[in-house]
């Protein structure tokens, strides 16, 4: 077996596990942790123009909504991603709180195709596992890694992984397409990596 194959074989096993805890949790064990992150305060100053992309949660994942709104009342523009097609990044599409929705692929609900298309400041980013180093697992497909690759070309972002404390790894492997987070929030905690690089 190679480098490769191995590390992808320990992702593989690292997110079943994970997963696993995160779909044992009740759903209002996972609304209270997304209200806690939420009711915290934002993480990062908001100044005018500010686009923060979210995502929209599907099976236990925990929720960016309320996080969301709160980033929406501090003036920020909001983004939601639209699935262009596996082995391109995501496209960040321009969205409000009452727009309407269209079904994507796993039917997760995405914003129009028509919606103006935008580089996110601030990405709030789903995860399967995390670490302290800023390492973060995602779901296999690599959408997440090749989005923010594609926005840190073009202009400073801020990557916030959201999550559930019990999502926490002790080592996340990791290749040289994964990008890093910036933070990490938990119902717990802020977990800031910026000063750690």
């Amino acid at each position: 077996m190679s480098g490769s194959e191995a590390i992808t074989e320990q992702k593989a096993k690292l997110r079943e596990a994970t997963l696993a805890r995160r779909d044992a949790l009740p759903p209002e064990i996972r609304a209270a942790a997304a209200e806690a992150i939420a009711t915290r305060g934002l993480p990062v100053d908001v100044k005018p123009g500010t686009i923060v992309s979210g995502f929209m949660p599907i099976k236990s994942e925990i929720s960016p909504l309320p996080l969301m709104k709160k980033f929406a009342e501090a003036g920020a523009s909001l983004a939601l991603p639209r699935i262009a097609g596996r082995g391109e990044p995501l496209s960040m599409r321009a969205w409000a709180f009452g727009d309407s929705f269209e079904r994507g692929q796993w039917g997760i609900r995405e914003p129009r195709s028509n919606s103006p298309q935008v580089v996110p400041d601030i990405f709030l980013a789903p995860l399967s596992a995390f670490d302290r180093r800023g390492n973060r697992l995602g779901y296999g497909a690599g959408y997440y890694d090749m989005t923010i690759k594609a926005a840190r070309a073009k202009k400073p972002v801020i990557v916030i992984g959201l999550a559930y404390s019990l999502q926490e790894s002790g080592d996340v492997p990791v290749t040289e397409r994964d990008e890093r987070l910036d933070l990490v929030l938990t119902e717990r905690e802020v977990i800031d990596f910026r000063g750690a690089r």
